[in-house]
Parts: C-alpha cells; structure tokens; sequence
C-alpha cells in the first residue's frame, strides 16, 4: 500500500509545475508557459522553449506590450454585458430599422419578426447568460453541432446568419473586436427545390380549394408571385391596360410588375376587376397562416404529396422553362437577385436546347472540300 501511494506522489511531482510572475514551468518538459490577459479580457497561455526564466519573462513582457499599445491606440475595450442583455439592445436597434418600403439599412416587418423568434427561441437557450467579449468561435461551433439534425440545414444557416448579423453590430459598436461566428462551418445551402404538377393534377388541386382560395392560388400559379407579395397587393396596384400588378412589398424590397397572362385576366375579371374601380387589398381579412393552412388541406383532398404553396411558384417557372423561356428572363420574371436561384431550372429544357443548337446544323455542316481537308 505504501509502494503504491509513493507511485503517486512521484507520478505527481513530475506533472507539478512551478507557478510565479504569470510563468509556469512544467518538470517533465522544456521551456515554460507565459499567461497573461489580452485587449478582449480572454486568458491566453502559450509555451516558449527558452533555456531560462528571464527569457520567458521577456517574452511575457512583449505580450504585455501588445496589448497595452492596443489600449493606447483606442481600440474596443471588452464588454461586460451577457449575450442575453445585448440580444434586448440589438432588437431595438433591428426595431428601429423597420420600413414599409425595405431598402438599404431597413428591414420588414415580416424579417424583424423572424430574426426576433430566432433571438427569443433558439440563441438566448444557448447562450444565454455567456459573457458576449467571451463567446468564442467554437462556442459558435457548438451551437451548430447542437442544433444540426434536430432541424434542417437551412435552418440553422438561418440562425447563424442571426448570430452574425448581431456580433457584427456588436463590433460595429466596439463592444468586442472580433465577430467569432465569422467563417463558421455552416452546412452546405441544399439544393433548390423544384417541383410542379401536371395539368390533371394542378385542375384536382383547384377543384379541391375552397372558394375564397381559389382566386389567390389562381394568381400564384399564374404569376409566380410569393404568398406575400400577393397577399399585400391592392387595387390600386392593378393595371389591366398594362396588364401587370404592381409587386410594391417584394422579398429584395425592390418593387417589380407581376404580369397579367390570359388565366391571370380570368382570375382577375372573376374578382370583379373590369366591372367597377376597387380600392384596397386584392384579399382583405385573409391572413397567410389561414392561405398555407387552407391550401394543404386542399392538397391532401386532391391526392397530392409532397406540395406546398409555395410549390406554385416553383410550378410557374417550370412550365415556363419547359416552353423555352430563357433563364435571364426567368429571372426577370421571378425577381431573383441572384442569377443562381434561377439556375435550377436549367435542366428543364434539354429538347428546347437541343433544338437551338441544331439550329448552327446548316451553317456549320462541313463541305465535302472542308471534309477531304479535315481527314
């Protein structure tokens, strides 16, 4: 027994380190470990392979030195408020940016409440109480490891863009130096859904919808508009010698026309638009809850899986792309920003493309002379 308690002892007196002046020196190993504060109040520890004492002190020193010239120089001191306190400050802030009209520096209403749900949820379980100067890159990290699998990937891309957007104001406020959830190992975006319905399936769809539907998913489908744009247009939005509906409350922010096709005119004409002039919303007292909930319940009548409202939009792009509509249009129409929203509608013209390019058949087919030259 005694045998085994000297083993010990021994064991840890050779891990013991010798502790004085922020330098400690380990005795199963070379060099020393310096510690010391930095400019954002985190511990830092770093070992030097120097032959003595002075050395590491001197080492220690020009850390020291470092971060008193970063204080000097009017960098952010550290804050000492909690994740929690600067979520309340950075929501007034969002607050304050809200606009009927989204533009640089405003956000919607509609983003706002989004980006204060995922605050109030998800971000203030986790990291609650933690100092802000205090959350680390792998803090970060671990919140999307916790978070992965219990919702989808673009979820938590969402949430950690909430994460950033924050710490960015929080550096921009010089509360900490660094934004650590900046390059954060998000998951990769997935793929752009595309799915769309055949003729037969889309008609049992309506036929399935109740009647105060009817109208909206008739102009979804036939305009590609989101739910939302369309559910906040207005009657004075509509031009019928024009043949468009003015999209003034659009995802980007930026207002842009929904075209008036053949079905879309029926629609309209069903809603009374060329029989008297009508002011207000195209849907008044409809709530976008109530066209979601609506227009699943439909689905599922209907015999259709897998399909979502906003599956209309994606419906209206398809069938455009399959009958030859080039992308850039495509674009135009959808109001995408981003030239790559509309790239997963490629695939979806192969005979369109194939015709355009047989179309160079005459023009480069090869003489018999050019032939005899190539072989």
């Amino acid at each position: 027994m005694s045998l085994m308690l000297s083993d010990v002892r021994g064991s840890m007196s050779r891990r013991r380190v010798v502790k004085r002046d922020g330098i400690s020196e380990p005795r199963d190993r070379g060099g020393f470990i310096i510690q010391w504060v930095d400019f954002d109040g985190r511990r830092r520890r770093r070992t030097v392979k120097v032959a003595s004492r002075e050395a590491a002190k001197a080492a220690l020193q020009a850390e020291k030195t470092k971060v008193e010239k970063a204080k000097e120089y009017g960098q952010p001191l550290p804050t000492t408020d909690s994740f929690e306190n600067f979520a309340r400050e950075f929501l007034k802030i969002q607050e304050r940016r809200i606009a009927s009209h989204v533009a640089k520096g405003k956000i919607s209403q509609a983003e706002y409440d989004r980006q204060k749900g995922i605050i109030e949820g998800h971000l203030k379980k986790f990291f609650g109480s933690q100092r802000l100067a205090m959350i680390r890159r792998a803090d970060v990290v671990k919140y999307i490891h916790e978070r992965t699998g219990k919702v989808s990937d673009a979820t938590v891309i969402k949430e950690i863009n909430v994460v950033k957007r924050m710490l960015n104001v929080a550096v921009d406020l010089e509360k900490i130096s660094s934004n650590p959830a900046h390059r954060a190992p998000v998951p990769k975006a997935p793929e752009g859904r595309v799915r769309y319905l055949t003729a037969e399936e889309l008609g049992r769809v309506l036929r399935a919808c109740p009647e105060w539907l009817r109208p909206i998913v008739g102009l979804l489908v036939s305009t590609g508009a989101r739910r939302g744009e369309m559910l906040r247009a207005r009657w004075e939005d509509v031009s019928i010698p024009q043949r468009e509906i003015r999209l003034r409350h659009t995802k980007s922010g930026k207002e842009r026309p929904a075209l008036i096709n053949d079905l879309a005119l029926k629609v309209l004409t069903s809603m009374g638009a060329d029989t008297q002039k009508r002011k207000g919303p195209l849907f008044p007292n409809v709530t976008p809850a109530q066209v979601t909930v609506a227009f699943i319940r439909a689905c599922k009548d209907a015999g259709v899986e897998d399909f979502s409202l906003h599956d209309l939009r994606h419906h209206y792009s398809a069938t455009l792309r399959m009958n030859g509509v080039d992308l850039h249009t495509l674009q135009k129409l959808l109001g995408h920003s981003d030239p790559r929203m509309t790239d997963r509608y490629a695939h979806l013209s192969q005979p369109f493309l194939l015709d355009a390019a047989r179309r160079l058949d005459g023009v480069l087919s090869l003489t018999p002379a050019t032939e005899n030259k190539a072989v």
